[in-house]
């Protein structure tokens, strides 16, 4: 699924187009977002992609939702 993650001040937003939802990530698996699971608000988790620590945001990334 396509996710546009973007950050604003300290905190990560993830997009999905094709639900039009935004939601805010609460938890994360790693720090630095990259290369592990991030948990929204509403409760999905997205494995991410290994991307470098510096990646520039914002960011359309393909990730794969985890089963609830």
């Amino acid at each position: 699924m396509k996710v546009m993650i973007r950050k604003i001040g300290e905190t990560y937003s993830a997009y999905i187009a094709k639900k039009d939802l935004e939601e805010a990530v609460v938890e994360m698996e790693k720090p630095g977002l990259w290369g592990g699971w991030v948990r929204l608000a509403n409760g999905w988790v997205f494995e991410m992609p290994e991307m470098a620590a510096d990646t520039r945001l914002p960011l359309t990334v393909e990730a794969r939702k985890r089963p609830e």
